[in-house]
């Protein structure tokens, strides 16, 4: 078995400023490190339990633009996540929904057009409520 001690998602922005904007700035995601100078420098950002880093650079967007993969970011109030991004201008895909297997769920992309999904874990639902324990 190998022993995981960390984790990170890698991404490579085709205009690593306007990411690390969106990421940093829009998002409001804590910078872990940086490393490198200048606008090609790279940086990790604190997502939860593991990291988020933006480093090198895509001469053009993937082809599709969505990635079989996207990111899942659960926050502690989609509700407000909702007036915030919306007042930093981030164009929200889809506002929040309550969806069918009770998940609160809103959905954005990143200027690289890779899906994000923002949610909330209502305090009933049985990712968080376990009864007898």
């Amino acid at each position: 078995m190998v022993h995981v001690l960390s984790g990170r998602i890698l991404l490579r922005p085709t205009d690593p400023e306007r990411s690390r904007d969106f990421y940093g700035e829009r998002l409001g995601l804590a910078v872990a490190r940086e490393f490198g100078t200048g606008p090609e420098r790279g940086t990790v950002y604190f997502l939860g339990g593991g990291f988020l880093e933006l480093s090198g650079r895509l001469e053009a967007p993937a082809s599709p633009p969505s990635p079989a993969g996207r990111l899942w970011l659960q926050v502690e109030d989609v509700a407000a996540a909702h007036e915030e991004l919306t007042a930093k201008g981030v164009e929200i895909a889809r506002p929040p929904v309550k969806e069918p297997w009770g998940l609160i769920e809103m959905w954005i992309t990143d200027p690289d057009g890779t899906p994000i999904v923002l949610v909330e874990i209502p305090a009933d639902h049985p990712l968080r409520y376990r009864p007898g324990i």
